[in-house]
């Protein structure tokens, strides 16, 4: 893994471990959370999608029976030229990609939009959308896929794209500014049944007691390494690794090193639990 000089954010660069590396590492997958380090996003991990040109992309979470089961979210790496004109069959998918390397034009409705890094972008379900990569690196975003769930007297959010610069990160109460959150979406926007978030800790920062709560997580580390509280265990964790938590998984983290520690959460809010099924909405 490297960091992009430009960004700041860690993308991963493929290849493989050298023959004389040590396979002990810290990936786990437990009953309630997992690890992906990023020393485990090689080449042979890859995979390739219907209908995208020139890329490829890591898979770090999809939904799983008895687990994590709201989104997916891949690593993507698409080549200069290569992209997508239909970039997902799956009409009743929202999305949300965010830029970490690279440049790129997204359509979104026929409207066009630049890419780079730290560029975020909100697609709605059910809207057209292409995306070419452009300039002379590959660019490489993060892409969260989620059904929207439909509410009574709610619509559908409309698309939008900025960037995490135009967007100044909100501290945390009683922090000192210590802990920070920049949020892409109002929390009180109820159309939005899933948040994107970059989280940032300055050094010696905390979450200072143990968060049990129904959001699912994905946690990918941008930048820094800390130490996090996973269910009931601590663990190290470094810029690109990938962490996975399912409901109710309790979590805490101290910020360790020289640098901020910085990444990139999802997390499902805004609807009922259902009683008949994740996505039963009316009785059978």
């Amino acid at each position: 893994m490297k960091k992009s000089e430009e960004s700041g954010y860690f993308t991963p660069p493929g290849g493989l471990p050298p023959q004389g590396a040590l396979m002990t590492q810290r990936a786990v997958f437990t009953e309630s959370y997992a690890v992906i380090p990023r020393g485990c996003f090689s080449d042979i991990v890859t995979s390739l999608l219907p209908g995208w040109r020139r890329t490829r992309l890591w898979v770090v979470a999809r939904p799983l029976s008895g687990f994590a089961e709201t989104f997916s979210q891949y690593l993507m790496e698409v080549q200069p030229g290569g992209g997508s004109d239909a970039p997902d069959a799956e009409a009743g998918a929202q999305h949300v990609l965010f830029v970490t390397a690279g440049e790129g034009t997204l359509t979104i409705g026929g409207q066009g939009y630049d890419l780079e890094a730290g560029s975020y972008a909100y697609i709605p379900a059910g809207m057209r959308w292409t995306l070419l990569a452009e300039g002379p690196r590959p660019l490489c975003f993060h892409w969260y896929r989620k059904l929207w769930e439909p509410a009574p007297g709610i619509d559908r959010p409309g698309p939008f794209v900025t960037n995490e610069r135009a967007i100044p990160p909100v501290p945390m109460p009683d922090t000192q500014g210590r802990w920070a959150t920049t949020r892409f979406v109002d929390p009180s926007d109820l159309r939005h049944d899933m948040h994107v978030n970059i989280v940032t800790f300055a050094p010696g920062g905390s979450i200072p007691f143990e968060e049990t709560h129904v959001m699912e997580h994905g946690i990918y580390v941008l930048q820094g390494k800390a130490a996090y509280k996973l269910n009931r265990d601590w663990v190290e964790v470094e810029a690109g690794d990938f962490l996975w938590l399912r409901a109710f998984c309790p979590q805490a983290c101290y910020a360790a090193g020289p640098d901020p520690f910085r990444y990139l959460l999802y997390k499902d809010v805004n609807r009922q639990a259902r009683l008949r099924g994740l996505w039963a909405l009316s009785p059978s």
